[in-house]
């Protein structure tokens, strides 16, 4: 299986969450830069989602979505978002190629349990919404979505 033993990879991995209210250019954008740090970029203009794109170096699919997580959970406070419920994640490291489609079931589960959950819980993701804003480099998203399911 890619991404095991020693061997780091960078892994790209996408998180959505979903809330009660419609985001605004302003939030998004200010996601956008907080994201931009870890070459990441954010999604959700005009929806009551939003989410990220981001890179991480890791020695396996768990540990990447744990790394991504905790720079999620940064980049959200550090833009004053609301915290939502996570509803997907996916991760695809540099190796695997193609769509990460192909590797559903694979990552960890996603929707959270209330608003309180910072990020964790497990469930079964839906598809992306919204208008992608591009921040650090090149910022068009990697990979398909995936279910994430537990």
């Amino acid at each position: 299986m890619p991404g095991r033993g020693n061997t780091r990879l960078r892994w790209s991995v996408g998180i959505e969450t979903e809330g009660d209210r419609v985001l605004s250019r302003e939030e998004v954008v200010e996601l956008a830069d907080a994201v931009a740090v870890s070459s990441g970029i954010a999604t959700g203009i005009g929806t009551n989602r939003y989410g990220a794109q981001l890179l991480v170096e890791a020695g396996t699919r768990d540990e990447a979505i744990g790394k991504a997580r905790a720079e999620f959970a940064r980049a959200v406070a550090q833009a004053g978002l609301p915290v939502y419920p996570i509803v997907r994640v996916e991760a695809m490291g540099e190796d695997e190629g193609g769509d990460a489609g192909d590797y559903a079931g694979e990552g960890e589960g996603a929707a959270g349990e209330g608003r309180g959950d910072e990020y964790g819980g497990e469930g079964r993701g839906e598809g992306v919404g919204g208008e992608d804003y591009g921040g650090g480099e090149g910022g068009d998203r990697g990979g398909g979505d995936e279910d994430a399911g537990g």
